[in-house]
């Protein structure tokens, strides 16, 4: 399942993981480091939402443009 920041839209995808957080591929979001942040805008865990595979949202608009 892939999680995305609801400040920026950035997308976590497990299967590539942060390389330049050293978050490995294969690692789920669940089990990131409690102080990860996203890579794009550098917003907490906390405000990341799971992304429904099956539910392509393409009125998806980021809280930071809202």
């Amino acid at each position: 399942m892939e999680w995305r920041c609801s400040i920026c839209g950035y997308v976590y995808d497990p299967n590539l993981g942060d390389p330049d957080g050293d978050v490995r591929p294969g690692t789920y979001f669940e089990y990131l480091p409690l102080d990860w942040i996203c890579p794009e805008c550098g917003a907490g865990k906390e405000v990341f939402e799971a992304v429904d595979e099956d539910f392509e949202d393409e009125e998806f608009v980021p809280r930071n443009l809202l």
